[in-house]
């Protein structure tokens, strides 16, 4: 990990080397856990469109007359005569979700943002990608707010002001938002009957002035709404809010799975219910019946994720996390222009790690990959929680991921997480984490 002893000399080197980037690449066009909002009506119309001979028109007129708080009625309308189709290109999507001002306050308004993803959704090759920005970064707000952290943007002035704070920091268009209150979460997960998360320790606190309790055991746990609540606040690890992160794309993960269950019909009216209570956005729900068309060949499987790279950093009595300029710009250049590097200008070396009960498994792929041509250059017995790829270089590419799923079949299903930071095996491009999970 880089890192310059002037944190705010850093920060400034961010912005100077986004513009230069920006400069010299002008061919360039310039997900948790609020990522399953979308994913959740998308999974519904899915589903009606699997079941019955309902058309995606039909579908749009029936959510117009369920939930009338999500968008302007006319403008639907007017989308539908001009034939407009918002995925007809590659779509960025920033996903908010809010902390509380207490109770009988509206969530809405006044409130910091506790998590941000940017979702790049590219319908061409059917892919969804999740970029997780660290709520603690160090950013200028827009509109001369000043420095704080991003988090800070919506209580200055909604999600129009976050999406134009973030888009002057990292050089990225944001086409479309959704907001959405923790107490939308709690009641989408009773709503669906719980959903599974393996919880990778004991997660244990107690905040009585915040009237936060948190005591979950490890292993794989049934969450209901008020124990989802605690896996995804809990944020006292040792790597701070960047543990959090982690967590909410594990639990989207197990989402999506109950999800997919035929158990989820009948739960459709009480879940369009929910959202329009607890959610508000500028999608409108005939866009989100066209996410639904495209969302029926997304295989849940290959959502690439990421965190934006840095270091922790405290002045005073103030945390942030100050972005690595040309990690961060990396991660972005994969995840949301979606540059893939050509996998064959080097040979590539893998790293593999696994639990001590794992290692039969871990030695039978890291030979699959020696008779493949590649070199693995370390293994390893940790105790980590969960199955993923992790991939440090840009060669690292989409499609290699897909190769690498099909060769070897124990990891069709493990999660892959784009981090140029090599934390486990050194000089290696991409680490094979084999867990209990």
């Amino acid at each position: 990990m880089n890192k310059l002893s002037d944190k705010e000399k850093q920060y400034n080197s961010l912005l100077n080397y986004k513009e230069s980037t920006r400069k010299s690449n002008n061919f360039v066009i310039i997900f948790t856990f609020f990522i399953f909002l979308i994913l959740l009506l998308s999974a519904v119309l899915i589903f009606l469109i699997k079941k019955t001979d309902i058309s995606f028109t039909q579908i749009g007129q029936m959510l117009d007359v369920k939930i009338k708080t999500l968008h302007n009625t006319n403008a639907i309308a007017e989308q539908r005569r001009s034939g407009f189709k918002l995925f007809n290109k590659r779509q960025n999507i920033l996903l908010l979700g809010v902390d509380s001002n207490g109770a009988d306050t509206d969530p809405f308004i006044g409130t910091r943002t506790d998590t941000i993803i940017i979702l790049s959704v590219d319908p061409q090759s059917k892919t969804i990608n999740a970029v997780s920005v660290p709520r603690d970064c160090k950013v200028y707000i827009a509109d001369n707010k000043g420095i704080q952290k991003i988090n800070a943007a919506h209580a200055l002035g909604g999600p129009e002001l976050t999406v134009k704070t973030l888009e002057e920091t990292l050089g990225v268009d944001i086409d479309r938002y959704v907001l959405l209150d923790i107490d939308g979460v709690k009641g989408l997960v009773d709503a669906l009957g719980g959903v599974d998360v393996y919880v990778e320790k004991d997660l244990k606190y107690n905040d009585n002035a915040g009237k936060l309790h948190i005591n979950l055991k490890k292993g794989m746990q049934h969450l209901d709404g008020g124990t989802a609540e605690q896996y995804l606040r809990f944020r006292h690890d040792a790597i701070g809010d960047i543990g959090r992160t982690a967590r909410q794309q594990w639990f989207l993960r197990g989402l999506l799975r109950k999800l997919q269950t035929p158990e989820a019909i009948p739960k459709i009216p009480e879940l369009l219910n929910l959202a329009g209570k607890y959610a508000k956005t500028n999608l409108t729900l005939y866009d989100m019946a066209q996410l639904a068309a495209l969302m029926r060949n997304v295989d849940i499987s290959q959502i690439e994720v990421a965190t934006l790279p840095g270091a922790p950093s405290k002045k005073g009595r103030v945390s942030y996390w100050i972005l690595d300029p040309k990690q961060t710009q990396e991660v972005l250049d994969r995840m949301i222009y979606r540059i893939n590097a050509n996998p064959e200008y080097k040979p590539m070396t893998a790293g593999i790690v696994y639990t001590p009960d794992k290692e039969e498994e871990a030695m039978r792929i890291k030979a699959r990959l020696e008779e493949a041509g590649y070199n693995v250059n370390c293994t390893g017995s940790v105790k980590l929680p969960h199955s993923q790829i992790i991939g440090h270089d840009p060669a690292v590419s989409s499609d290699f991921i897909k190769w690498l799923k099909r060769k070897v079949p124990e990891l069709k299903d493990a999660q892959f997480v784009y981090d140029p930071i090599k934390v486990y095996c050194v000089d290696s491009d991409f680490t094979i984490i084999i867990a209990d999970d």
